[in-house]
Parts: C-alpha cells; structure tokens; sequence
C-alpha cells in the first residue's frame, strides 16, 4: 500500500512539474533590461545586432529540433514588422560558436530568444517557440520608448 501512494506521489509531483514547464515555455517575459557594457556591445555588434534598430537575437545549435521553428517564427515576424516600416534585426546566434555569448545572455536551455531595444537593452525574452503575435508585441514594446 505505502509503494502505491510513493507511486501516486510522484506522478502527481511530475504531472505538477510538466503543466508547470508547458505553461512558461515560449512564453514571452519582460527581460532583465540592463544595459550593455562595452564587452556585450562588441560581441552583440560583432553578431550582427546595431544599435538603433530593435533586435530579435536567438540562440540555437545544429542539434536544436524546435529552433527551426524559433528561425520560421523571428523571420516571419521581423519581416511583417520591416514591411511595415520598423526597424528590426533577426540575429540568430549558434551557441556553440558563441558560447561567451550565450553565457553572458544566461541561457539555459535552447531555443531562448531575447529581444533587445535600440540601445541593445535585453527588454524581453522566451525560452521556447514564441507565438507569432507574443514576439511581435514584444518587438514593438522595446520599439517605444520607455516609461519612468
């Protein structure tokens, strides 16, 4: 009797942890927005990110499964919002190429995806696949400018 109630435990410990990881993952949260010191500058700059324009920056790895469809996601979204006259960088990082860079970034688990304002400010981020619609939100909120 005591091995089934371990048992029935710890599915409801897992069930618990599951519902727990599916409901954050490529959910879309307010970044640390701290801004860049000059090492992060040059390596952001270096990636292909500018100040001055919004940047997608996500980070992935050739044996990452979901970051193809990180890449479908930030190319579609950047391309509706360039299209409509936004000023916005996709710039995906290979964390194994740059894994100085990944660190700096905190990243746990692949695929994350950060957005930064125009003065490479990390605003947003998500761990996972963003929807469409969150990761456009989130390009236009580090667009504005910021509120005190």
């Amino acid at each position: 009797m005591t091995g089934i109630l371990v048992l029935l435990a710890v599915v409801a410990i897992a069930v618990l942890i599951g519902l727990i990881v599916r409901r954050r993952d490529g959910a879309v949260r307010a970044g640390r927005g701290a801004g860049p010191d000059d090492a992060r500058r040059r390596a952001l700059t270096a990636a292909g990110a500018a100040e001055g324009s919004v940047t997608v920056l996500h980070f992935s790895a050739d044996w990452c499964g979901p970051c193809s469809a990180v890449r479908r996601v930030v190319a579609a979204s950047v391309q509706a919002l360039t299209d409509d006259g936004h000023r916005v960088r996709d710039v995906e990082v290979d964390m194994e190429d740059d894994p100085a860079l990944a660190r700096d970034f905190r990243v746990m688990s692949l695929p994350t995806t950060v957005v930064l304002d125009a003065n490479l400010r990390e605003r947003f981020r998500a761990s996972g696949v963003p929807g469409s619609a969150d990761l456009r939100a989130a390009v236009l909120a580090a667009a504005a400018p910021e509120r005190d």
